[in-house]
């Protein structure tokens, strides 16, 4: 919520692979229910910002609204549905035993937190409202923390909708050291976690 006047809502499994062909024949024929009873989460993504064909599925929920009800009566019940259905995927799906399976869904997480970094509507939103340097460490050892940061920065283009409420830009201060025990000093030192 922004001001708590507008809201926006993403919920997905995340394409682990590149073929948008090969995700929707295994994935997304059970996610099609799901989206086919909420009509308020069957918008589209701005362009400016993402290209839906990548690494999104096209049984993505989606929606920008007003109305806080749809929260408690279409966002949080599908929610709980992809949850659930992502749990049962986990639960039923047998472990790989080829490490080169686990590399290519480790690099492909990575291609999509260093996508999403680069992309985030919202950078401009923190950058405002908390400095830019607190933006990046955010996104960067946060949000997306295996993504690798560009050379250029954040694009702090301002957000869809929204701002930092009356008063607050520039408050804030950075992110505690420690606080995010997922976030790496070293980028390029990363590795596939050991099996």
């Amino acid at each position: 919520s922004f001001n708590r006047k507008k809201y926006l809502a993403i919920v997905d499994f995340q394409p682990l692979h590149e073929d948008e062909d090969d995700h929707a024949t295994t994935y997304e024929h059970i996610l099609k229910p799901i989206k086919e009873k909420y009509d308020n989460l069957k918008g589209r993504m701005s362009s400016k910002f993402y290209d839906e064909t990548q690494f999104f599925s096209k049984e993505m929920l989606f929606a920008r609204f007003e109305d806080g009800k749809i929260v408690d009566n279409d966002l949080l019940p599908a929610f709980k549905s992809y949850v659930k259905t992502h749990l049962n995927l986990v639960q039923s799906t047998p472990p790989s035993t080829h490490p080169q399976d686990v590399q290519a869904v480790f690099e492909r997480q990575r291609a999509y937190d260093t996508y999403s970094a680069d992309r985030d509507p919202a950078a401009g939103l923190f950058a405002a409202m908390f400095g830019k340097q607190w933006a990046e460490d955010f996104i960067y050892d946060f949000l997306f923390s295996l993504g690798e940061r560009s050379e250029d920065g954040l694009n702090l283009s301002p957000p869809m909708f929204g701002g930092p409420p009356p008063g607050a830009a520039g408050k804030g201060g950075p992110p505690q050291k420690g606080v995010n025990p997922y976030a790496k000093e070293n980028k390029a030192a990363q590795s596939v976690p050991r099996l």
